[in-house]
């Protein structure tokens, strides 16, 4: 007797002939609607948010009456069910939105006056990250906090909210997370609704500064020991560039570097990503197989990294949100399960959203999610068809990703900023051999610069040529200026969007097989 094939009929089995490359949808309306209804809920109000909420729990009322009356075939079912959990599910996001927007909206800083002088006692939750360019006073630094108190006219108040802090270098750059820290500051509006309670200008130094926690200590003095160690091994752009490949540290990135990964859509790869914790899972999984060490073990060892890597990249919302996107696509990658990768991923979104409203109006939440997506959904595909036409198999996966991630995540790129980048995937295609070295050495070195300071630079001498290769594309792409400028917003996307769909079609019409016809010979000629 042969083998059954999976998906197949056998005699006397009536069930349906499962597709195994299908992929389970069903988990997905439940994260677009609850994604938009944050977004609706933050950006237009919690009036707004409320009156969304009540009018999706009306129209999950509507499709509970249908299903349990009108439903009559299975597939009717499961969709009225799937479009119901959706509903509901974006009414109770929408309703949960729209508390935080009314809270932020109620908070007692927003009846002060822009320009009010106050003085404030706030924690980090990251590190200063320094912004480009230099304005009259020196170079300014960008942090963000939760508030605990502030002070205005000898009346204090004890109140919460995320506040985002414009200091001068002095005093600011070497903050850790989970300090408390005392300043003067003169209050703003928020940029942007993204539940921001205020805008805090530092009028200098700070005035008081409590002890961080003693894992935040641990985790600065190992980003510091690492980066001693790349100023050691490397040339200044190269050593300036690592710690941001390899912990998200860009305090030191030079504003050339910054700007040439910029024009190259490199951008991503100085800051923390899903593709740092793919990368470092990855390798843990694979050593673990090749030492033929116990499953259970080996998932234990990648628990371990992907939680003290957290701590050392700073467990912010956006490092947690690369955290869970990069361990939903080794997940996917690695057992070979593209089929529960989407319902991970949206489970991913879901809960992501639950602890961090905010993240839904984050455009690095959007390109996040859409890079993943693409990676575990279309590369796969794409890399098997390039394969299928005599390319190699290394050459076919590095194309496939980027010409994937490129295509997802451009629309949001062009929106948010009116510029596509025409060299955006043979700059990806080309540096990608090396992010993989790069970012396992430069962990590797990162946790010896604390025991063995010399091991760690002789490690990082062997990235040097990489980093080399990395810094040379991106300069010479960015020095050919190809990109294009379009509007922003949505008439930006509409356009990339059309561009590309007439793109892939053109492409798809070049590429198919052409059948062939066989000439039908007449009767009687």
């Amino acid at each position: 007797m042969g083998d059954s094939v999976e998906g197949a009929e056998l005699p006397g089995d009536r069930g349906p002939i499962v597709d195994p490359t299908l992929v389970d949808v069903r988990l997905l309306p439940s994260a677009v609607v609850c994604w938009g209804a944050t977004i609706v809920a933050i950006v237009g109000g919690w009036r707004v948010g409320l009156v969304l909420a009540a009018g999706l729990v009306v129209v999950g009322i509507g499709l509970g009456a249908w299903l349990v009356r009108a439903a009559r075939t299975d597939l009717c079912r499961v969709l009225v069910a799937a479009a119901l959990a959706a509903v509901l599910a974006g009414a109770g996001f929408a309703a949960a939105a729209a508390w935080r927007e009314g809270r932020v909206a109620a908070h007692p800083l927003r009846a002060a006056a822009p320009g009010t002088y106050v003085t404030v006692v706030v924690t980090p939750v990251d590190d200063p990250k320094p912004l480009p360019g230099k304005s009259f006073g020196g170079r300014q630094w960008l942090l963000r906090a939760t508030l605990r108190e502030y002070r205005h006219a000898d009346t204090g108040v004890r109140a919460g909210g995320a506040v985002l802090v414009l200091a001068p270098e002095a005093g600011w750059s070497t903050l850790l997370p989970g300090q408390r820290v005392e300043f003067r500051a003169r209050l703003d509006r928020p940029w942007r609704r993204d539940l921001t309670v205020a805008v805090l200008r530092a009028q200098g130094p700070p005035t008081g500064v409590a002890a961080a926690p003693w894992w935040q200590r641990a985790a600065g003095v190992v980003r510091a020991r690492f980066a001693a160690s790349a100023d050691r091994a490397l040339p200044d752009d190269a050593a300036g560039l690592l710690p941001s490949l390899v912990v998200g540290d860009v305090s030191r990135l030079p504003d050339h570097v910054r700007e040439n990964f910029v024009q190259t859509d490199l951008a991503h790869l100085t800051a923390v990503s899903g593709m740092n914790v793919s990368i470092l899972l990855a390798a843990v999984l694979f050593s673990v197989r090749t030492l033929t060490l116990d499953a259970r073990l080996g998932i234990a060892l990648a628990a371990l990294a992907l939680v003290l890597f957290v701590i050392l990249a700073r467990p912010s919302p956006s490092v947690l949100r690369a955290a869970v996107m990069g361990a939903v696509a080794v997940l996917a990658l690695l057992t070979g399960r593209r089929k529960q990768a989407l319902p991970a991923l949206c489970a991913a979104v879901l809960g992501l959203l639950a602890y961090a409203p905010a993240l839904a109006v984050d455009a690095g939440f959007a390109l996040s999610v859409l890079a993943t997506a693409a990676l575990v959904l279309l590369a796969p595909r794409w890399s098997l068809w390039l394969r299928e036409r005599g390319w190699p198999r290394l050459p076919a996966e590095a194309l496939a990703v980027a010409t994937a991630a490129f295509l997802v995540t451009t629309p949001v790129i062009a929106a948010l900023t009116g510029h596509v980048g025409l060299l955006g995937i043979l700059a990806n295609v080309l540096v990608e051999p090396v992010i993989a070295p790069i970012t396992i050495l430069g962990t590797i070195a990162a946790v010896l610069s604390c025991v063995w300071a010399p091991a760690a630079v002789t490690v990082l001498h062997l990235t040097q040529p990489m980093l080399w290769w990395l810094l040379t594309v991106a300069e010479r792409l960015a020095a050919l200026d190809a990109s294009l400028t379009v509007p922003g917003g949505i008439p930006g996307v509409s356009i990339v969007v059309s561009v590309m769909a007439v793109a892939v079609l053109v492409l798809w019409r070049l590429t198919r097989p052409r059948s062939r016809t066989c000439p039908t010979e007449l009767d009687g000629s």
